[in-house]
């Protein structure tokens, strides 16, 4: 019988592309240069769907070209966390014993440290910029990964194939590269989901307390500039409202994925 992809899954690959067909196509999509200066705080008009902020900036534009930003923060961050949880879980699964105790350890003591104040301790000591907050995110998210691979390459490694390439001599490389890797292949896309979604919450709380991109529009960084020039007092809604809006939608479409990618019915 036919299998069909959970509908749950469908509308988040649905949302994602949305988001992903606006940044591609931003320089389009965009009516006005997003640092162009002009008339302060204009209300919502057809030459400026959403107003103007503090500078005379179009909102409009300034959300477009944040979806690029903050998407691209959060696909690279993914990719990170992805790269050194599965390290990391290869090493400690398939070699137990010393590695498997130490990377543990790591584990468990990186969990028990708040990841916010760590990360805002990191991005505090690190050069401003998208790959400082890139890498300081990164640092401070990959234990979930690292944990639940490392559970799946444990028992792969008790499947009888793989104790016979062991007793062949196959080098460990090989057989990480060649056999376990491709069965890590679902989960290691699930995770990656989940990891897109909470990069880009990590962001935005980041940039709401000003320790965000700097000289670049993510969603966050529109949003604290929105706070601190106190769109609410102004009643502002076309202001603060839509990177809430973009921010808790992006999330919702990665989470999910991340939670019924792998679901189907018949």
């Amino acid at each position: 019988m036919r299998k069909k992809h959970n509908p749950a899954a469908i509308a988040g690959w649905c949302i994602i592309l949305a988001f992903c067909l606006i940044a591609i196509f931003a320089d389009f999509i965009a009516p006005y240069d997003p640092s162009e200066l002009g008339t302060a705080y204009l209300k919502p008009s057809a030459e400026h769907l959403l107003g103007t902020n503090d500078l005379g900036q179009d909102i409009f534009s300034e959300m477009v070209y944040g979806t690029r930003v903050s998407l691209l923060l959060g696909v690279f961050s993914a990719l990170l966390v992805s790269l050194i949880g599965t390290a990391l879980a290869l090493i400690a699964g398939y070699f137990g014993g010393t590695a498997d105790k130490t990377i543990c350890a790591v584990i468990d003591v990186a969990m028990a440290v708040p990841s916010l104040p760590l990360t805002m301790l990191l991005i505090a000591y690190l050069k401003s910029g998208m790959f400082s907050l890139i890498l300081a995110i990164s640092i401070t998210a990959w234990t979930g990964t690292a944990r639940i691979l490392r559970t799946r390459v444990k028992q792969i490694c008790e499947l009888p194939y793989i104790k016979l390439e062991k007793a062949m001599g196959v080098s460990a490389p090989v057989i990480m590269v060649r056999h376990i890797l491709p069965n890590l292949k679902d989960i290691l896309l699930t995770r990656m989901a989940l990891s897109v979604s909470g990069a880009m919450t990590t962001e935005s709380g980041l940039s709401f307390l000003g320790l965000g991109t700097y000289g670049q529009k993510s969603w966050g960084n529109i949003l604290h500039f929105a706070f601190f020039r106190n769109s609410i007092l102004r009643k502002q809604i076309w202001w603060y409202l839509p990177p809430i809006i973009c921010i808790s939608v992006a999330v919702m479409g990665f989470m999910l994925v991340g939670y019924y990618g792998r679901q189907r019915r018949e």
